[in-house]
């Protein structure tokens, strides 16, 4: 977590982690360089896997945003060890993430797995390329995108991740996390509402 760390804990951070104690384990964060960091296998497979993450920018005016980006699993693509990118589909058309990105592209991402409770929080620089910029890219990212019309491409070069703890993240599920839970309850129910119907048929018949 060197660079993360070095881009996060800045002189205000870093007095607030001294009044609260937790100085000497920031020290240690600060300690692994400011080199940009590249992602593993264990975060392209992560990011591979979510079906949706939250995208902060920030105005030229210094106000930052909040958007959520959302589509089947893989359609964040980690091209390299420091490139993530993603088609953008049409939404409500206000293009408040896309104005901020072409004043200022850095930009903080929240990958999120409440079933497991793990989180994968990354500072990048982001830009953003129209359909015809990139071919190749293009059909990489269409190829996994259903729904919506896809209108640019968004590219965020990476410069540092951090696993966060799992601490205060309520587990939720998705419908397809759940799927196959509910499908062998329905399974279940169906097959005791048999065996009812036939309990009830033979007490007729012996009623009978």
């Amino acid at each position: 977590m060197g660079r993360y760390a070095h881009l996060a804990y800045t002189d205000e951070v870093r007095l607030v982690q001294r009044e609260q104690g937790s100085e000497l384990s920031a020290i240690r964060q600060l300690a692994h360089g400011d080199e940009p960091e590249e992602l593993t296998d264990a975060e392209a497979d992560f990011i591979q896997s979510r079906d949706g993450f939250y995208l902060a920018s920030v105005s030229e005016t210094g106000w930052p945003y909040v958007q959520f980006r959302g589509g089947p699993p893989g359609f964040a693509q980690v091209v390299d060890e420091r490139t993530i990118a993603f088609a953008e589909v049409r939404g409500n058309r206000q293009y408040i993430s896309t104005g901020n990105i072409r004043a200022d592209g850095r930009v903080a991402l929240f990958f999120m797995d409440y079933a497991r409770q793990a989180r994968l929080k990354l500072f990048g620089r982001a830009s953003v390329q129209d359909l015809e910029e990139n071919p190749e890219l293009d059909r990489r990212l269409l190829a996994t995108r259903t729904g919506g019309r896809v209108e640019r491409l968004m590219t965020i070069h990476v410069e540092g991740f951090n696993w966060n703890c799992p601490q205060h993240i309520t587990p939720r599920f998705s419908e397809a996390e759940l799927r196959p839970h509910l499908d062998q309850l329905q399974d279940r129910l169906a097959a005791l509402e048999e065996e009812n119907r036939l309990l009830r048929t033979q007490l007729e018949q012996r009623a009978g």
